[in-house]
């Protein structure tokens, strides 16, 4: 069995992913990872849709919020046009709605906000209290180990995160994880990352999709997979509070407002390793129970 990309190697290769090919003056052409489920995962095309919209927006203006919904599934083996609409260039922001298409369908669409920089009033809620520091929680690979049979193809894709669960993530065997009502973990790029904060913000957008729905299911104490639940996201909102590097660890403290009716919410935010809070993400997704 192939071992998984980690490390720079992956992060290049995420690099890659995010660097849009420019087919017109507001579309762009995107691919998804050689080896990869056959579904193109969500923070994939946000974080692209992202590149594209921010591509057309004066540098000096920074992303402060994103919303986007999710309504096909995305074929991994097919490149992904991306169109950018100009939405609005105003004194202090600018909009853009940006939508991904394949087959001339689409498949995602997004609006986003951008600022220029200003001062203001500066206030955040406070950190979640007495959360072990990364160093102090398992690795990924000491948590693979002990979960091989339920990774499949999730076991060989690239990691460019490092993604460290103060918790039992979700992809343990049903009945291992104890009921939570916070899904918590600490990750970083898993390497080093160019000095662009547009392409700090698509690394964020791309991560924060990996374990925010989780939050779900740890509610219940539930797993992915045979014998828990499979699901998809349906729509995904991203909000930026303060300048960050996404190559540094960040606590991503996630929980469930609510479920019902086989959706799920989830809510989630980023903290730095001192304390600042810099972005936080909201989530609904469709959950279905599966048997073993």
């Amino acid at each position: 069995m192939t071992e998984a990309v980690v490390g720079q190697a992956a992060v290049d290769h995420l690099l890659e992913v995010l660097d849009l090919a420019p087919t017109g003056a507001m579309s762009f052409r995107g691919l998804s990872p050689s080896v990869g489920p056959q579904r193109v995962y969500g923070g994939q095309v946000a974080g692209q849709a992202l590149v594209a919209a921010g591509r057309t927006v004066d540098p000096e203006r920074v992303v402060h919020s994103l919303h986007g919904y999710f309504v096909r599934a995305g074929d991994a083996a097919e490149p992904i046009e991306y169109e950018v609409e100009n939405v609005r260039d105003g004194r202090s922001f600018s909009v853009r709605r940006s939508v991904a298409l394949q087959h001339d369908k689409p498949i995602f669409f997004m609006s986003a906000s951008f600022q220029r920089p200003e001062e203001g009033l500066d206030h955040q809620a406070p950190v979640p209290p007495k959360v072990p520091g990364p160093d102090a929680v398992p690795t990924m690979a000491a948590r693979l180990a002990r979960h091989r049979e339920r990774l499949g193809i999730w076991e060989q894709i690239p990691r460019p995160i490092d993604v460290r669960y103060v918790g039992e993530p979700g992809w343990v065997a049903p009945g291992e994880r104890p009921a939570d009502p916070h899904q918590r973990v600490w990750m970083r790029i898993d390497g080093n990352l160019p000095d662009d904060p547009l392409l700090h913000a698509c690394a964020l957008t791309y991560a924060s999709d990996l374990t925010l729905l989780d939050s779900v299911l740890s509610t219940h104490g539930e797993v992915w997979g045979p014998g828990g639940v499979i699901g998809a996201s349906l729509d995904h909102a991203l909000w930026f509070h303060r300048p960050f590097r996404a190559d540094e660890w960040f606590l991503y403290d996630c929980w469930s407002p609510s479920a019902s009716g086989a959706r799920g919410l989830a809510a989630g935010r980023m903290f730095t390793v001192d304390g600042r809070h810099i972005a936080s993400a909201v989530q609904e997704g469709l959950l279905r129970r599966v048997g073993g």
